[in-house]
């Protein structure tokens, strides 16, 4: 709300400056990664004062599970995400409606995930709550986005659009108020279970969000702008530049946990930060205009998703077929299989942002071959 502080420019001329997305993205960057730094340290006290970490032995990675001392790293992580990246965007991002329902479904899926840890860590139910339950939550709160989204006048007509990258006009122009529930849905719960999934190795799914906040930064900046949204031939959404500076303080939110979640992990994000993570991209993607784009900046996490469905599905398969489930893989998700293959998170997080920055110079590189 910071930005407000533009209209008093005659009294003190710098305050001018406020006016511009790309210069509240990086005071929300540096405020989020500031915040990080000051709170995370009292918070891994606190949670190793109160012993919230992992009470259980868990026996279901196998030998893989000794490589990590998860039983004695606190959890909960999340909460410094969240602190960091809400105040930093109520502080610098314009209050519109896609900003206002992006930090609602980050803030509903962060109470689920803290529900889900609480019972873990606390009450050291190794299940966490049943997956009807949050399945149950994440369809109250996609269907509260939509509600809202449909309700208000900036956005009812904008958020049926359907864009497809390298079309040059909406796939589907108004689609009906069933086919936009079930695409938001499959990704607000998608991505949000596909980044808890993720939460595996060391600094690995907040490495690899920090990649895809980065280019939906630059998304969001670009369809905001209607010069460059036309130059580009991309859709023009009037006021989602405003996410901009959301992801800007997703970048240092994360950027600050990441310092403490790397290898050796000193605290892990949990479920109260994994769900909330995946629903707030999933529903920007949706505002932006590019959720098939998120499919593929977010290739691990759907290659992490895609590991658990094939080899879930295999067993129930072959338990079915011949009365004793079967494996396709040696563990789900795949990312176990990096440490079998040797290579530390910091390679498999750098891996990815070269892949990422090699399909986002192909795109730009093609926009204009449309």
């Amino acid at each position: 709300m910071l930005s407000y502080l533009a209209e008093y420019e005659s009294y003190f001329g710098p305050l001018r400056l406020l006016r511009y997305i790309t210069v509240r993205g990086f005071l929300a960057a540096a405020t989020a990664l500031l915040i990080g730094f000051v709170i995370a340290p009292w918070f891994i006290s606190k949670f190793r004062a109160l012993k919230v970490g992992q009470h259980y032995d868990d026996d279901r990675t196998g030998d893989i599970a000794a490589r990590f001392d998860k039983k004695n790293t606190p959890t909960m992580g999340g909460l410094i995400i969240f602190l960091s990246v809400f105040t930093s965007a109520l502080l610098w991002a314009t209050p519109n409606v896609w900003v206002l329902v992006s930090l609602f479904v980050y803030a509903a899926l962060t109470v689920a995930g803290f529900r889900d840890d609480y019972l873990k860590v606390v009450r050291r139910n190794r299940d966490g709550i049943s997956s009807r339950e949050k399945l149950l939550w994440q369809s109250l709160v996609t269907l509260a986005a939509i509600g809202l989204l449909l309700c208000h006048p900036l956005s009812a007509a904008k958020v049926r659009e359907l864009w497809v990258p390298f079309f040059k006009t909406a796939v589907v122009a108004h689609m009906p108020w069933w086919l936009m529930l079930v695409l938001i849905y499959l990704w607000i719960v998608g991505f949000s279970n596909a980044i808890n999934l993720t939460d595996g190795l060391d600094g690995l799914a907040v490495g690899c969000t920090i990649t895809v906040a980065l280019v939906f930064a630059i998304m969001a900046y670009a369809a905001g702008n209607v010069r460059i949204s036309d130059y580009l031939l991309i859709s023009h959404v009037p006021g989602v530049g405003e996410l901009a500076v959301l992801c800007s303080a997703l970048i240092g939110g994360c950027m600050a946990f990441l310092w403490y979640n790397s290898h050796p992990a000193e605290v892990f994000m949990g479920d109260t930060g994994s769900l909330a993570l995946g629903g707030l991209i999933g529903v920007m993607a949706f505002m932006v205009h590019q959720p098939v784009t998120l499919i593929i900046v977010g290739g691990v996490f759907v290659m992490e998703a895609l590991s658990v469905i094939m080899q879930v599905g295999w067993f129930k398969y072959t338990r079915v077929r011949s009365g004793v489930g079967q494996r396709l893989f040696l563990m789900s998700p795949i990312h176990h299989h990096f440490q079998k293959l040797g290579w530390p998170e910091s390679k498999v997080v750098l891996r990815f942002w070269v892949l990422s920055l090699g399909f986002a110079l192909v795109g730009l590189a093609t926009l204009k071959l449309r």
